[in-house]
């Protein structure tokens, strides 16, 4: 059962989201849609800075506003601004459903962290990038963002990609952690069942496919190259860096694990180059 962390996540993104694609889809209009837009987005932020509660409500209560309005949004406003709501409604979806299924499955593990909004400066300059990149290119090259098969393929991207990291988080329970461990806890165990048959780091590997996919969904050329060429240097660092303490973790039970399931990135190879096998 869901803690009581998590239960007032859910309950407080559940009613905003409610609300705010209530309140934008009471009026329907190209005009008053982007008005609406703007009233929804300004009083998730209001959230933030005026509700009398605790952290975990306020974070829930603007994504699950920018998810309500965005979601309504994407079926209202005309192209190309409905991919923008769309990507907005996945953006704000992973991380509410970072923090709850952390929750779920994973509760002594929990923080408001869990939640990814504080991610790195990187992380939230490559986020504005992509949005200032796709505002500019829509504007002069309006044709060009409209939904049509690539951006079909970067959103079944999306949903592959959070599907896999969840099944990560659901698979490894209380062995996983967002942030990599120096040092082996009591109870951490190897996990090479489930989704983890198939990648070494399935986490990391939906990660990558998401974040990707969001900018084929928005067929921003140059944030594309930018996001892929960052996320493949982020994980390769950051795959051989982790399977370095797993190495001091498990011996050599991951050394042959390592020998039989590739990490899932590709050209992203961890400690295997260290490793003589018999």
């Amino acid at each position: 059962m869901v803690c009581i962390e998590g239960r007032v996540a859910s309950a407080s993104f559940t009613v905003f989201a409610i609300l705010a694609l209530y309140q934008v889809r009471i009026i329907y209009g190209d005009y008053w849609s982007y008005i609406y837009c703007l009233a929804t987005f300004g009083s998730a932020f209001a959230c933030v800075l005026v509700l009398p509660y605790n952290d975990i409500v306020k974070r829930s209560a603007l994504l699950g506003t920018v998810f309500g309005g965005s979601f309504v949004l994407m079926f209202i406003v005309k192209s190309p601004w409905n991919v923008f709501f769309m990507y907005f409604a996945a953006l704000s979806f992973f991380h509410f459903s970072e923090y709850f299924m952390t929750a779920l499955y994973n509760p002594h593990r929990l923080s408001i962290d869990s939640f990814l909004l504080n991610h790195s400066f990187e992380y939230k300059a490559a986020a504005v990038a992509s949005w200032i990149e796709f505002i500019i290119e829509a504007y002069f090259f309006p044709s060009s963002k409209r939904f049509g098969m690539l951006s079909f393929i970067g959103l079944s991207m999306i949903i592959c990609g959070e599907v896999f990291r969840k099944l990560a988080m659901i698979t490894a329970k209380s062995n996983f952690s967002h942030i990599v461990q120096s040092h082996k806890n009591d109870g951490h165990l190897l996990v090479t069942n489930g989704i983890y048959a198939i990648s070494r780091h399935p986490a990391y590997v939906g990660w990558f496919i998401w974040s990707v996919g969001t900018q084929i969904l928005l067929f921003n050329p140059i944030c594309l190259v930018g996001y892929t060429y960052a996320s493949w240097t982020f994980f390769n660092e950051r795959i051989f860096d982790e399977e370095a303490y797993l190495l001091d973790f498990f011996g050599e039970d991951y050394a042959v694990y390592m020998k039989n399931v590739a990490t899932g990135i590709p050209f992203i190879y961890g400690c295997e180059s260290f490793i003589k096998y018999d």
